[in-house]
């Protein structure tokens, strides 16, 4: 569905009114922060493979970083349909899809948590990066496995207080400059073929972390600005 269109019909039949004035004013908003603020340095982030970081606080100050995510956990309120406006926006500024995978990355890192609702997790990992000041990416990609998620060989024993991690991630968009890492890891039985998702958790991993590394950004054929 477009917010360029006022009225669409789901599958169901049911009649959807999806260009309210406040999608149209939220879209035409997107793409004048893309024209002033992204397109003019957009072949210099594409070059250098990677957002600044200030592009994210700056998207976070003119309320269109956080939409979709209820203003209980730091979000700016909306749903999935004023999240499509806001991209629908930036395209039409000028972006890139390379800016929306990157920009947006906590689109995928922070529901998980937020939707958990843990109070110090929220307080220490979303409301932050909501507000543009961290930068949060979803581990679920391994070099054997790709993105079956229930193939993950990954593995987290508990040791006390602490997880012990061990395991490998790739392809991970904003995996360079993340702060935190929304990680798949098998907490349950040994890997077995076919043991579909049980024994698989989310672990939250600071980068910083005792043994975390980033190897190298990759070179891709497109979005060249998420790293």
């Amino acid at each position: 569905m477009s917010a360029g269109t006022d009225v669409t019909t789901s599958l169901t039949g049911d009649v959807v009114f999806t260009a309210t004035p406040e999608r149209r004013a939220l879209r035409e908003a997107a793409a004048a922060f893309t024209r002033r603020e992204i397109a003019p340095h957009l072949q210099e982030w594409e070059d250098a493979g990677a957002l600044p970081r200030e592009l994210h606080a700056a998207t976070a100050k003119a309320g269109l970083l956080a939409v979709g995510f209820d203003e209980a956990v730091g979000g700016d309120g909306g749903d999935l349909l004023d999240s499509v406006t806001v991209s629908e926006g930036i395209f039409e500024g000028g972006g890139s899809g390379g800016i929306i995978a990157s920009l947006f990355t906590h689109g995928i890192a922070l529901p998980h948590i937020a939707t958990a609702g843990d109070p110090d997790l929220v307080d220490r990992f979303v409301r932050p990066t909501l507000a543009g000041e961290t930068i949060g990416s979803l581990g679920i990609t391994e070099p054997e496995g790709g993105s079956d998620v229930a193939s993950i060989r990954t593995r987290a024993v508990r040791d006390g207080d602490h997880f012990v991690v061990n395991g490998a991630k790739t392809f991970i968009t904003s995996g360079t400059r993340a702060d935190f890492v929304t990680t798949a890891v098998r907490t349950g039985g040994d890997f077995t073929p076919g043991q579909g998702h049980g024994g698989v958790s989310l672990l939250v991993i600071e980068a910083g972390t005792p043994g975390f590394t980033v190897d190298r950004r990759l070179e891709k054929m497109g979005w060249h600005c998420s790293d």
